[in-house]
């Protein structure tokens, strides 16, 4: 996966006010003793401070002295045994808040994000947080306080027991990376599609069967990390995804060669007949026949086979595609077909699951797509 850095990191680290508590095996009474002591946290002033490192200690909660820290930018409380993230979290002006592997639920986040601003505009709240890393916790389901983080831009929820992803995630236009990797996500929301801003999207190690078409609207896409799910194709118009220059497919069914569906069940005297109008060219008017019938018709789906004029109804083939994908790789996608002579017979080519092309210079070509 390529690296995707937040604004936080590009600050010439010369420059940041540093508090380093790291790996001091501290616990809440000993952090307090030390921030309430300039000798020992060796300390002009707290408002000098800009970034606090209180990553792998001993720390069940937080201290009340850390809103002394009036100008903190930088929260690192990664790897301790933090059960609760208390709401003085949020009178911070944090830009970048990691608070991974820990022992936070879902009940023990503040039950706003928003940073409280007492000159805000209006007594409004608004959100300087642009980074968010809660992975490695035990969440069960997709915080709904993170939507209102509009600003964001890197959202981290890995490694946790998050079971759906909020259906409300369109709200957050800012978003830059949304990894959500090691979860038990059964379904994306085409909510997910409205993320205009996305570059990298983490799917890995989910219970995923089915992705939603709005996925080939996220233009600016360049990282879509889908190994370990239950994957069987990709939506077709996926092609269209430009600028995406890493696909991983690796541990899901569609790297095996499929088996094309022969139960076919006989289509319905209703959609034999539906099927014989639409293939005449006739057009019953609305006193022609019921109007039952009359949507039926109109509900006809074209068969994809371009030397195929038929149409199906609610009976069809579903057979998957080997498809180029950026002129390099070879992906399965699903078609629909209105009968089973409609299959294309497989170029050779197209025998494995990923075939590199002649060409592998182009800019537009994948650089690295990883099916087995």
């Amino acid at each position: 996966m390529e690296v995707y850095t937040s604004d936080s990191s590009d600050t010439d680290s010369r420059e940041q006010k540093t508090l380093d508590f790291g790996r001091m095996s501290l616990d809440l009474v000993t952090l307090e003793d030390h921030l309430a002591s300039p000798q020992k946290a060796l300390l002009k002033s707290s408002g000098d401070i800009e970034t606090m490192l209180l990553n792998h200690n001993r720390l069940v909660g937080l201290p009340r002295l850390l809103l002394q820290f009036g100008n903190l930018k930088i929260l690192d409380l990664s790897s301790n045994a933090i059960t609760t993230l208390p709401d003085a979290v949020c009178q911070l002006p944090l830009v970048t808040l990691i608070a991974k592997n820990n022992l936070l639920t879902n009940a023990s986040l503040p039950k706003s994000l928003l940073t409280k601003m007492a000159n805000g505009n209006n007594g409004g709240s608004s959100s300087t947080l642009k980074e968010l890393n809660l992975s490695g916790n035990q969440l069960t389901h997709f915080p709904e306080q993170v939507t209102e983080l509009r600003h964001l831009k890197y959202l981290y929820l890995g490694g946790n027991k998050i079971s759906s992803v909020s259906k409300d995630i369109w709200k957050m236009q800012s978003l830059h990376v949304l990894s959500l990797g090691g979860n038990l996500i059964s379904e994306v929301p085409e909510a997910v599609g409205s993320l205009n801003q996305l570059q990298a999207l983490v799917l890995c190690d989910n219970l995923i069967e089915i992705l939603p078409t709005s996925i080939a609207r996220l233009k600016n896409l360049k990282s879509l990390l889908l190994h370990k799910n239950r994957l069987r194709h990709l939506p077709k118009d996926i092609v269209a995804l430009k600028n995406l220059t890493e696909l991983s497919l690796r541990d899901n069914p569609l790297v095996v060669r499929f088996v094309q569906d022969m139960a076919l069940k006989p289509p319905t005297l209703l959609e034999l007949a539906g099927r014989m109008v639409k293939a005449s060219g006739q057009r019953p008017g609305p006193y022609d026949i019921p109007r039952t019938l009359g949507e039926y018709l109109n509900s006809a789906n074209c068969c994809v086979n371009p030397n195929c004029k038929g149409v199906f109804f609610d009976n069809r083939v579903e057979h998957i595609k080997f498809v180029d994908f950026c002129g390099k790789y070879r992906v399965p996608l699903l078609q629909y077909l209105c009968s089973s002579k409609c299959i294309e017979p497989e170029q050779p080519a197209a025998r494995g699951t990923s075939v590199p092309a002649a060409n592998a210079s182009s800019g537009f070509m994948m650089r690295k797509v990883l099916l087995g």
